[in-house]
């Protein structure tokens, strides 16, 4: 799904790089949308600058290859500072839709590629809990989880750790189970004899 716009148009590079910039993050939609060119940090170190909820912010480090994605992306745009990183074709901001509309683009065109994800529901938000879940099942704590989802709390983020075990037991109920049965002590005649002098 990540691989599956066309980098060589204009659009397409947009919206690649969004699609990573949306998995490494796990960003709302509406932070995605709302991000700007000052916002991100490509420099020694690495990060995106989100303004989440409520006006909490937090800093997101990207991976190698995504801070290299969003290195070409600007530097194809010619984005001013103030400017959205990921604009529509007018220059403003996408909106949440629009941003919808493109992962719908990207979905259609991973289905060839890959027929699993025939039928499945995928949003900004599918992309969003496939972070949390990666960085759980990666033996990342939950109040990191949380902190890197900008949740209030690890409350919320606990439904991801309830999500993992319930596949983790669906996988489980697949497999047999290939410890021996647990055998039952039986009492010898010796014993059975010694009982009954007591």
């Amino acid at each position: 799904m990540l691989a599956a716009p066309d980098q060589t148009s204009w659009s397409g590079h947009r919206d690649a790089v969004m699609l990573a910039t949306l998995y490494n993050t796990g960003a709302r939609v509406s932070e995605i949308a709302g991000l700007r060119v000052h916002d991100i940090l490509l420099d020694r170190q690495t990060a995106v600058h989100l303004h989440g909820k409520g006006r909490k912010e937090r800093a997101i480090p990207l991976w190698k290859n995504t801070a290299r994605s969003l290195r070409g992306w600007l530097q194809r745009a010619q984005l001013g500072p103030e400017s959205a990183v990921f604009p529509n074709r007018a220059g403003a901001p996408m909106t949440r839709s629009g941003v919808r509309d493109r992962l719908d683009r990207a979905v259609a065109i991973a289905e060839q590629h890959c027929p699993s994800l025939t039928g499945h529901r995928v949003s900004p938000h599918t992309l969003r809990h496939s972070t949390a879940m990666h960085l759980l099942q990666s033996g990342v704590d939950l109040s990191v989880i949380a902190l890197w989802l900008g949740h209030e709390g690890p409350a919320t983020t606990h439904q991801y750790l309830e999500a993992d075990l319930a596949m983790k037991e669906k996988v489980l109920q697949r497999i047999s189970d290939p410890s021996p049965a647990p055998k039952r002590y039986t009492l010898g005649d010796r014993v059975l004899a010694f009982l009954e002098t007591l």
